[in-house]
């Protein structure tokens, strides 16, 4: 596919999640997919997964941990069968109510007009910090009889 039919099957995919249709979005996946993320203790949707089956468990997770208040690509940047992706997110989390944004990137390899292989990159801080249970770290802190308050 040419880098510009690259970029539309892309722009296609993120319409569908945007919408919440993530059956459509998994039609886009090849069979064989390899789909990861910065692996992040505490957040279950992290890490590596492949074949549709794993991806649309990550979908599953993703929906039960957070909530996307605000998510959108802002750059589509192809050349060849690569196309990388440069967007922004807000997301609540479920369990601690606690909001973070972010800035991401997103590495796409497209093949047979599918999407082979996905890889994110992300300030993954900013997420561990808002699945924390509240007062964890302060907890934590007092509990090791810390004279100071821990740093982030």
């Amino acid at each position: 596919m040419s880098e510009q039919a690259n970029i539309s099957l892309l722009k296609q995919a993120y319409a569908a999640y945007d919408k919440g249709d993530i059956q459509t979005l998994l039609g886009m996946l090849a069979q064989d997919i390899e789909w990861e993320l910065p692996e992040v203790e505490g957040i279950p949707f992290t890490g590596k997964r492949r074949g549709l089956a794993q991806v649309s468990d990550f979908f599953r997770i993703l929906a039960e941990c957070q909530e996307p208040r605000e998510f959108r690509p802002d750059r589509f940047i192809g050349q060849g069968d690569q196309v990388v992706v440069l967007g922004h997110a807000t997301f609540t989390v479920r369990s601690t109510g606690a909001e973070y944004s972010d800035e991401w990137c997103h590495v796409f390899d497209i093949k047979g007009g599918k999407i082979a292989s996905f890889k994110e990159y992300s300030d993954t801080h900013k997420a561990a910090l808002a699945f924390q249970p509240r007062g964890a770290s302060a907890g934590a802190a007092a509990g090791k009889g810390a004279t100071r308050p821990a740093v982030h």
